[in-house]
């Protein structure tokens, strides 16, 4: 962080601004999966979980979110249960002014989390999936995520996209916006809670030292983001097949009842979590941890990279 001018709305935890100006591992984390993404009181046990999986990866946690007119980065376990617990605003990038003026709570997204953490300097950011484009049959629904990607450098470590969109379009759309896809782990193009989408990537690298390397080429010549796509965990993954079932089933529910816009991801989400007997909340919190761990390492290749 050496030379740069933070926007006066960033408030940083001391770990954090120590790491950024010692030129040690720090991983960016969103907020919005602990304030809208699990049931309470899971979501803050997760939110504690992610960080001490950071930590002890070697790379220090810089949950981001924004509390009482200030961007928060590095939360305290007050802030994170205040996230957890009360009222808050599920913030993008378009939301951000508004939810600063007002002195809101606010839980970012991948989009607004991608943004700060390029503004503070943090190269490496870790979620559960990315937003996309979602199947429809009327106006394009297409998430903001997609766009801040293309402009922000970053790496994102995720498990691809969330199974409820368009995957195929998605993939499409990131290539337009020249945001280089890379498989961890597995070549095939992970469906959040499923190891396999169907879609195949042309990119595979598995080392934290060679996905380093690869960030730092492609920040030479272009300033868009990067998205390392590691599956979720065996264990707690769901097969393909009965997967396609459930999000079929959630989505005709959604048009049943008349569920569309901002209201729609979290709809899909928890309908896929009722029709599989909570087995996709497992999932998703298996994988979220996962990228975490994942996210710190490359964190710590970046950082041992930078110092060279």
């Amino acid at each position: 962080m050496t030379g740069r001018t933070l926007p006066e709305s960033f408030s940083l935890a001391d770990e954090v601004r120590s790491a950024l100006e010692a030129g040690r591992p720090v991983l960016a984390l969103e907020s919005s999966i602990i304030a809208q993404g699990f049931p309470r009181p899971d979501n803050l046990a997760l939110g504690r979980e992610m960080l001490t999986a950071v930590r002890r990866a070697g790379a220090v946690p810089a949950q981001v979110a924004l509390i009482d007119g200030r961007v928060q980065l590095g939360l305290d376990d007050d802030a994170l249960e205040r996230l957890a617990t009360g009222a808050s605003v599920k913030c993008s990038t378009r939301d951000l002014g508004y939810v600063l003026a007002r002195r809101l709570v606010g839980a970012t997204t991948v989009a607004a989390t991608a943004r700060i953490a390029a503004l503070a300097g943090i190269a490496v950011f870790a979620t559960g999936g990315i937003g996309g484009v979602h199947p429809t049959e009327a106006a394009l629904d297409v998430s903001a995520d997609l766009l801040e990607l293309s402009r922000n450098p970053v790496a994102v470590v995720c498990s691809g996209a969330k199974s409820i969109l368009d995957l195929g379009a998605t993939l499409e759309a990131l290539e337009a916006l020249g945001v280089p896809v890379v498989g961890v782990g597995s070549d095939r193009f992970p469906a959040f809670h499923a190891a396999d989408s169907g879609l195949t990537l042309d990119r595979r690298i598995d080392r934290a030292d060679e996905l380093a390397a690869l960030m730092a080429a492609h920040w030479s010549v272009v300033q868009g983001g990067i998205l390392l796509c590691q599956p979720p965990p065996a264990v707690a993954a769901l097969e393909r097949a009965e997967l396609d079932e459930l999000v079929a089933r959630a989505q005709a529910d959604a048009r049943t009842e008349g569920i569309r816009g901002a209201a729609l991801t979290p709809f899909l989400l928890h309908r896929l979590n009722v029709l599989s007997g909570g087995r996709s909340l497992r999932a998703n919190r298996a994988l979220a941890l996962a990228n975490a761990r994942l996210g710190a390492e490359v964190a710590v290749a970046w950082a041992a990279r930078a110092s060279t």
